[in-house]
């Protein structure tokens, strides 16, 4: 009976314990919302306490899990069944490609970059530039999320982290691994850091510690005016020589001006709130054209000319993403913008809510080339086999870029804008630039994307010849279908080896 109390007691104490810690952590986090939305230097510190309590809640619960589930169910169980069904969901959509072990179990592969997934690259002194500020927005309608986390931001969150270093561990199907001429090894990828201005430099008072992954702000469906705060707040924090990324995965807001003549205001952007003001407006949201203003919660392609003074890399995944692509450069600094198709085949919309393919290529080439074939799992050996060609094609890009370069510097010809040059010293940038090459080439080459509409653009323009339309590339992605046995859904051409 006494031992009994005494579990008893000892039981409430860790109920207590848990009460305190997850009223601590409330606090904590609710506090955190006082603080200024931007500047994250100035809520750093702040955000270090807040996570470590919630870090000890959770250990504290796994380690009493039994006692606390058999005691203050919580009041709020309905909103966390809610929630949990939220997260298998968003498991079940984030899996589009099922990777196999031998014995079909399913495999969780990382899409961070590490050393060895680096894509290689001959530097030359004119790659000047390092990502360093980052603002992912996700306004896309009706896409799976959990919480305040859409599948595009998501994906093209993990797309710009590096992989931890105390995570290291050979990647499956990565020729890298091998050496070659490349600087993509641990030592050679950490060699800008540390140096001011450079990647991962960060001064923090009179401590200088290095930043692997660059800052990032994400963004669920913000307003207009918070989505300008948040870019100026990465504008500002720009630090010499760095680069500022916007992506933006939303739907469009189209014109219905017949004769548009300015290009910055004139032919619709991209919603980025389902809120509406209390007055009629110039657009269509989805087709729905009414008359009178324009929308409010509406980016337009004007409303990033001020950021054109500071580098700057857009990503535009839209229905309505090419008109983005006549920002002019009034500043003369660096400037790329990536857009996705602004159609795709009837047969592949009904998989939007798994999340944009535009941003599946960025993130992972592989996995999108098995999507648009009804490739639903690959055993694993085959997926490693098949990723080998994946790789051999950005490295042969990251080579018909330079070149292109180098030809033009020497005989004028295989133009390629010096933004690009600019920003492909950055592993992050260089991934980006890579992958959207593959995405171009595999979409023009695939039966099922016809319309010039169907596949992405790119402002500057690359070169067609010299690299999108080069022999060698759709050779290896030719190869690439007849590995996943998918050539069928290409157009015909010699398979080569």
């Amino acid at each position: 009976m006494v031992k009994m109390a005494s579990t008893e007691e000892q039981d409430r104490k860790i109920v207590l314990e848990f009460c305190h810690l997850l009223e601590k952590s409330k606090q904590l986090f609710n506090g955190l919302r006082d603080l200024p939305q931007y500047g994250h230097r100035q809520w750093q510190a702040y955000f270090g306490r807040t996570f470590d309590v919630y870090t000890k809640l959770w250990k504290f619960q796994q380690q009493h899990r039994l006692v606390l589930d058999s005691k203050y169910e919580p009041e709020d169980q309905l909103e966390w069944s809610l929630v949990l069904e939220e997260i298998k969901g968003f498991i079940k959509a984030e899996s589009a490609v099922a990777v196999l072990h031998a014995d079909t179990n399913p495999i969780v592969l990382s899409h961070r970059l590490s050393p060895l997934t680096t894509p290689p690259c001959e530097r030359t002194p004119h790659m000047t530039l390092s990502l360093q500020e980052i603002l992912i927005v996700g306004s896309a309608c009706e896409q799976a999320k959990f919480s305040e986390l859409t599948m595009d931001m998501f994906r093209m969150l993990q797309t710009l982290e590096r992989e931890p270093t105390d995570a290291m561990h050979p990647m499956i199907g990565h020729p890298m691994a091998h050496g070659g001429p490349h600087d993509a090894s641990p030592a050679a990828s950490r060699m800008p850091y540390g140096v001011p201005g450079s990647k991962g430099y960060v001064e923090n008072g009179d401590r200088r510690t290095m930043r692997d992954n660059p800052h990032k702000y994400l963004l669920y469906k913000p307003s207009l005016s918070q989505l300008m705060v948040f870019l100026s707040s990465g504008f500002k924090e720009l630090p010499p020589g760095g680069a500022l990324l916007l992506y933006m995965s939303a739907d469009g807001c189209f014109s219905t001006t017949k004769h548009p003549q300015d290009y910055g205001y004139e032919l619709g952007g991209l919603a980025t709130s389902v809120k509406r003001d209390a007055v009629d407006s110039g657009l269509s949201v989805r087709g729905k054209s009414s008359a009178g203003y324009k929308e409010p919660h509406c980016l337009y392609p004007g409303d990033l000319y001020p950021y054109t003074r500071r580098p700057l890399f857009i990503i535009i995944d839209s229905d309505n993403s090419f008109v983005f692509q006549h920002i002019p450069r009034y500043f003369g600094q660096p400037l790329v913008i990536l857009m996705s198709p602004q159609d795709i085949p009837a047969n592949y919309q009904d998989l939007q809510h798994h999340g944009s393919l535009f941003t599946l290529f960025l993130h992972s080439p592989m996995t999108a080339m098995c999507y648009i074939c009804n490739v639903g799992d690959v055993p694993i050996h085959h997926w490693e086999r098949c990723q080998s060609y994946v790789d051999r094609f950005v490295t042969e890009a990251s080579r018909l870029v330079t070149r292109c370069r180098m030809d033009e510097i020497e005989q004028g010809i295989g133009y390629i804008d010096s933004s690009y040059v600019q920003f492909f010293g950055d592993d992050f940038l260089r991934t980006l630039i890579l992958r959207f090459v593959f995405c171009d080439v595999a979409l023009r080459l695939h039966r099922g994307f016809r319309g010039r509409h169907q596949r992405p653009r790119c402002e500057p323009p690359l070169p067609g010849p010299e690299l999108l339309e080069h022999p060698s590339l759709a050779h290896i992605v030719l190869q690439l279908a007849t590995a996943l046995d998918v050539r069928g859904h290409f157009v015909e051409g010699p398979e080569g080896d």
